[in-house]
């Protein structure tokens, strides 16, 4: 019966294949075959007995059901999979299975394979995402639009500006990812407390063999776990990504709203519903998913904090959150790259509503343009605040535009003539530096991926 929306409404096919227990268990296995294969490299095992361990080390011959079989009469996860391995092995080679390590070193190890594999399918998605938004942006450096801040209209802005906004901040996640990646996935095969005692002189070189045969590069120093500012860290990254998000969706359902419509995700009237009652409604379900979830993914930096400070050379609290958090986070992350990625392609752009909500206050978002105007001329920037301020507050207050307000001040003439004032109005002028802003962004990502 399944209990967990991952189980069958959220994530995909390739990360869920990840984190699958077919999958973790096949990892394992791989680093209890590059251990003895390091091993008979460096004469602690006969060759021929890693050669045996290493064919053998396959969920074709260990499987899922066998392991856990013993688990329930060992009550241990490691000494299932190294008792399973040894009993499929021929001749003596299975009493070799699992020499001079302990159970994290395999679990440490088998599961930076797992995260990387994870990072770098994400890392795929946020180029994807990246991509398309700055593809956006190209197509809209121009498309001008109310700036808001503080919810309320501000002055005029691009859409191009938002999107290659948030395509900066993607690239910035993907680095995060990469530097994250070197940290955290690495090779572990130093022992019981790190010390590698049990292997002997030739310790350090198995921990060395075993990282380079598993294509990691091998941990510098530990204790009995790679230290879990590493996991933290990839955690605190899937949450910082699930924040760009998470903040490029709110964006998207603030501007569907009915009062404002300028743009909203894609609703096919042929066959979707927005409302069981409602017949009218066309709901922002995939912003408001990918929002939902990335409060979950957020919510799991706290124990992944936690998991660092742990009881001398270790002890078990980090592990049975890992167990949850370490998938539940990957797959979920993965799971609203995939919705945004949607979302993004799909987006729909109402043109005369941004026209119109441009203009909504009557010109009144052009009264910082016309202080720098008049301090252009020659009035005092104080003087020019003071009289663009007074003509703004009565133009709310009485509902005419500010063009006209302004034009009915006695001393307006001497710095500015009506034409002046009549393209002062205009917000498709009032860009700044946008555009070369945008274009930079754009000239810069050539070099991103």
């Amino acid at each position: 019966m399944a209990i967990h929306p991952i189980e069958f409404r959220y994530g995909t096919p390739e990360m869920k294949k990840v984190w699958d227990a077919e999958n973790k268990l096949q990892k394992m296995l791989e680093v209890e075959a590059a251990l003895a294969e390091a091993e008979a490299l460096l004469k602690l095992i006969p060759e021929e007995a890693a050669h045996e361990i290493k064919s053998k080390a396959s969920t074709q011959y260990v499987t899922k059901e066998r392991v856990d079989e013993i688990e329930r009469e060992t009550n241990h996860d490691i000494a299932s999979i190294v008792k399973a391995l040894a009993e499929v092995c021929d001749g003596d080679a299975g009493e070799y299975v699992h020499f001079g390590a302990t159970s994290n070193d395999i679990i440490d190890s088998s599961q930076s394979l797992l995260l990387k594999d994870s990072i770098e399918i994400l890392q795929e998605k946020v180029e994807r995402l990246a991509r398309i938004v700055l593809k956006l942006a190209d197509e809209h450096k121009k498309t001008v639009c109310i700036g808001r801040t503080h919810g309320q209209h501000a002055l005029p802005t691009t859409y191009g500006m938002k999107f290659a906004l948030w395509a900066d901040e993607l690239h910035r996640q993907y680095e995060r990812l990469e530097e994250c990646k070197g940290r955290l996935c690495v090779g572990m095969m130093t022992g019981a407390v790190g010390t590698t005692a049990a292997l002997g002189e030739e310790g350090l070189e198995v921990h060395f063999k075993v990282s380079e045969v598993l294509g990691l590069p091998p941990v510098l120093i530990s204790n009995q776990v790679v230290q879990r500012d590493n996991h933290a860290e990839y955690i605190m990254d899937l949450a910082n990504l699930a924040s760009t998000l998470d903040k490029m969706a709110l964006e998207i359902r603030n501007l569907q709203r009915t009062e404002i419509r300028e743009l909203g995700e894609s609703f096919d009237p042929e066959k979707q519903v927005g409302s069981s009652t409602m017949p009218h409604k066309m709901n922002p379900i995939t912003a408001e998913r990918i929002c939902g979830v990335s409060r979950v993914i957020k919510a799991y930096t706290s124990p992944a904090l936690q998991n660092n400070a742990l009881w001398h050379e270790r002890d078990l609290t980090n592990s049975s959150s890992e167990r949850i958090m370490l998938p539940e986070s990957s797959i979920l992350t993965d799971y609203i790259l995939n919705l945004t990625i949607k979302l993004m392609e799909k987006l729909v752009f109402y043109p005369e509503n941004i026209e119109k909500n441009l203009n909504l206050t009557g010109g009144l978002i052009m009264a910082e343009r016309f202080m720098a105007e008049l301090t252009r001329k020659g009035m005092g920037r104080q003087t020019a605040y003071a009289m663009v301020r007074k003509c703004a507050l009565e133009a709310n207050k009485t509902g005419s535009s500010l063009k006209d307000v302004v034009l009915q001040q006695e001393d307006i003439s001497d710095y500015l003539t009506p034409e002046e004032v009549e393209e002062i109005m205009d917000p498709h002028t009032y860009l700044g530096s946008s555009v070369k802003m945008v274009e930079k962004v754009l000239d810069e990502s050539k070099k991103w991926f």
